[in-house]
């Protein structure tokens, strides 16, 4: 990269070349805590950070070809499984980063049935939908898998992740039913008295945990960014701290900078080790 041009051959001899990282992210609750986290250590150390927003197969595939250099955003061993299937063999895991996160179907706690396999009995009472996320996520793709495997006489509705809690929002204060795709860490556990339904076919896996990837020939490249990576290593408690913050009107360059802040040594772990 050329930073600029001079006639002083002193100075254009001395310029060190701008370090440069992009970083690839769901907008998810989870996944905007832990890309500004990452994104503001990165800068502390001197790096031009781009976070770049993409659906979950685009990310994968960009990893692969190149174009995005990591990611903290990889849900395994069930939820992205079936990308990284698909990509894994031309990416690189740099390590986990964050461990004891759940997916699956979810209800509020008064909704009387406690099991997936219970759904069809009481159908009416939830309007014969399931409220989704973005389509391509792997939860979506799984939830389809359920529909078929309990054969469910529901629809999945496709939306976002923020017009899926606002409509938990809503159809909790009224008290009303609804069944949406939910997962754990997450801002709406706190504010609700939610639970997971049971899942006796075990389509949506048991414990997950969250991985940083990387483009191939990244470790090579930038040993240095790597190790910070490696070592970049948090808890719920830590992620939750920085979604309750966004959710309660923070940015979340804003959260990110707070929880750096009040974390000075696992932060100086992460880039001194």
């Amino acid at each position: 990269m050329v930073a600029g041009c001079t006639n002083d051959a002193a100075d254009s001899s001395t310029t060190e070349p701008t370090k440069e990282i992009s970083i690839g992210y769901m907008l998810w609750d989870t996944e905007i805590a832990s890309a500004n986290v990452v994104k503001k250590v990165l800068e502390q150390e001197g790096y031009d950070v781009e976070l770049k927003v993409v659906a979950v197969g685009p990310l994968y595939q960009g990893l692969a070809d190149g174009k995005v250099d990591v990611t903290v955003s990889s849900w395994m061993p069930t939820s992205h499984a079936a990308y990284w299937d698909t990509y894994g063999d031309s990416i690189d895991v740099i390590g986990t980063n964050l461990e004891g996160a759940k997916i699956g179907l979810v209800v509020p706690s008064y909704v009387t049935i406690d099991s997936i396999d219970e759904m069809n009995s009481v159908a009416d009472k939830f309007d014969g939908k399931i409220t989704g996320i973005e389509p391509g996520a792997g939860i979506m793709g799984l939830t389809e898998k359920a529909i078929e495997e309990y054969g469910l006489d529901y629809t999945l509705l496709t939306s976002s992740c923020s017009a899926m809690a606002g409509q938990l929002t809503g159809e909790y204060a009224d008290g009303d039913w609804i069944v949406i795709t939910g997962w754990t860490p997450h801002w709406m556990f706190v504010r609700f008295d939610l639970k997971y339904l049971e899942d006796p076919k075990g389509i949506y896996g048991a414990e997950e945990h969250l991985e940083t990837l990387s483009r191939t020939g990244f470790k090579e490249e930038d040993p240095e960014a790597y190790a910070i990576l490696e070592r970049f290593h948090w808890t719920i408690d830590d992620m939750e701290s920085v979604i309750f913050a966004v959710e309660d009107g923070a940015t979340a360059e804003d959260a990110a900078q707070a929880w750096i802040d009040a974390n000075p040594d696992t932060v100086n772990y992460w880039i001194n080790g």
